[in-house]
């Protein structure tokens, strides 16, 4: 009997110690807290495009600036790390890094830098911190507290960036308070129906969903001007410049770009549309930022590991987006939309006819991209492409947060769905599958080329700038993990 009693309470203390260790496992990948508003800034990314319209620069900053606050308020249950905007406030002493209060510091730390840029959406981050069990209400600026440290990163960031050059609150001089107005008073040399410099920019009607048409202007075109996070300058690693109407490269790389276009399978074009983004789009940054969530699932990634991770990610796009701005706006190049009508002009060509018509003859001048007729183009300069500056930088950074270039992630997609409008020219299902990360920004990349946004010489320069600003994004990133 009494080994029997021995054996029961042996058994019992060994199940109440399980239940202990099981009760100490950190939540990883979906489960852990980063990763859950790390979703939670994607799908406010997806409604400010539904709400503003597709404005890449913009949700950049945002994305870049709210990780950024997130990894403010880690830093103080970190034992080396170093926030980027808050100061004056203390480490918290070593008994105090707990999940809990990392879990708390973080979801204040977004919650206020999500209500500051994606303000519109205000409810449903205010539902979600109840659902964490979290006061939305809770305004303590207590540096002793979990609270009071994410509050006050929140504001730490906001008021930092308040004058940075993006005018988000319209307070530069001459733009009577409205947002993200052009202080700059970009004009393009060319117009939508005249062009004078084969070379430069020219805006392009597109239709307007309602019978009618307009030319988008130039989007954000001051936005060299903003401040980056890491770079010393936008114009850092400004690449030369593109190859210029009269060169041997350029009417070669206009070539490849018609050629491209009419030669398209159905993963071509599901490619296509997968980096040019749709309905709910989040963007590049924010696509890069869904490409770091698989890793977070695929490596079982802790609280600690995404807040890095995503910090880092968004940061480089951020940066990138800057750095590709000034190119842009330095060189003002013209899309191949433009370079196409001048090269083929009243020549016969093979090319896509517009939603529901396929591959057709027709005359150069009407060529267009494979894009819906309410997107037609990205309206603003084409050197460097903005898609493979931030693929470039986003994939070099992911390779080296990880360790290793394996990727490994797939979609599947219908081709065609996003452009056509008939569903007879939908192609069959295909898998796009994406090994390396170099490998998937280098896809994002040619993409870019076959749905003739860009000619080769943009997504070229476009990568290597990108992995410029990489390097250097990840020396910033390790001064502020304090190795």
């Amino acid at each position: 009997m009494k080994r029997i009693f021995i054996f029961l309470l042996t058994l019992f203390s060994l199940q109440v110690h399980m239940t202990a260790q099981q009760q100490d496992i950190e939540p990883t990948g979906t489960e852990n807290i980063a990763y859950k508003w790390g979703k939670m800034a994607l799908d406010a990314t997806a409604s400010d495009t539904e709400k503003f319209k597709p404005r890449p620069t913009i949700t950049s900053r945002y994305l870049g600036l709210i990780f950024t606050t997130i990894f403010d308020a880690w830093s103080r249950y970190d034992q080396n790390a170093i926030p980027v905007y808050l100061k004056n406030v203390e480490r918290r002493p070593l008994a105090e890094h707990s999940l809990s209060n990392k879990e708390i510091a973080i979801s204040y730390a977004a919650f206020g830098a999500l209500k500051e840029y994606y303000y519109s959406d205000t409810d449903m981050f205010r539902k979600f911190m109840i659902d964490l069990g979290l006061d939305p209400d809770n305004e303590s600026l207590d540096p002793s507290t979990a609270e009071g440290i994410g509050n006050l990163a929140a504001r730490a960031t906001i008021e930092a960036r308040k004058y940075d050059g993006s005018n988000q609150y319209g307070e530069v001089s001459g733009s009577n308070g409205k947002p993200y107005f052009d202080y700059t008073n970009y004009s393009p040399v060319n117009t939508a129906d005249e062009s004078t410099d084969i070379n430069r920019w020219q805006p392009k009607y597109f239709s307007d969903g309602k019978g009618g048409q307009f030319a988008p202007g130039c989007l954000t075109p001051y936005w060299q001007k903003v401040t980056p996070i890491t770079l010393t300058s936008a114009d850092q690693f400004r690449p030369g410049p593109p190859p210029m109407v009269g060169s041997e490269q350029l009417k070669l790389e206009v070539k490849e770009v018609v050629d491209l276009q009419a030669n398209l399978t159905d993963e071509d074009k599901a490619l296509v549309e997968f980096m040019r983004d749709g309905p709910q789009s989040v963007q590049q940054a924010g696509h890069w930022l869904k490409f770091a969530q698989d890793v977070s699932r695929r490596d079982n990634h802790t609280l600690d590991d995404d807040v890095k991770m995503y910090f880092l990610t968004e940061i480089t796009a951020m940066d990138a987006f800057i750095a590709s701005w000034d190119s842009k706006m330095f060189y003002d190049f013209a899309r191949p939309y433009a370079l196409v009508h001048e090269y083929y002009k009243d020549k016969t060509i093979k090319a896509w006819g517009g939603p529901g018509k396929g591959i057709v003859e027709m005359k150069g001048q009407e060529w267009r991209p494979y894009s819906p007729d309410v997107f037609l183009c990205p309206p603003f300069p084409s050197y460097t492409s903005g898609h493979s500056t931030i693929s470039g930088g986003c994939a070099e950074v992911l390779r080296l947060f990880t360790g290793d270039d394996n990727f490994g992630v797939s979609v599947e997609l219908v081709p065609g769905t996003l452009t056509e409008l008939n569903a007879k020219y939908y192609g069959k299902p295909v898998t796009i599958t994406f090994p390396t990360f170099t490998e998937a920004a280098n896809m994002a990349g040619i993409s870019r080329v076959m749905g003739g946004y860009h000619i080769q010489a943009d997504n070229i320069a476009g990568l290597q700038l990108g992995r410029d600003v990489a390097h250097q994004a990840w020396k910033f990133y390790n001064k502020h993990l304090g190795n």
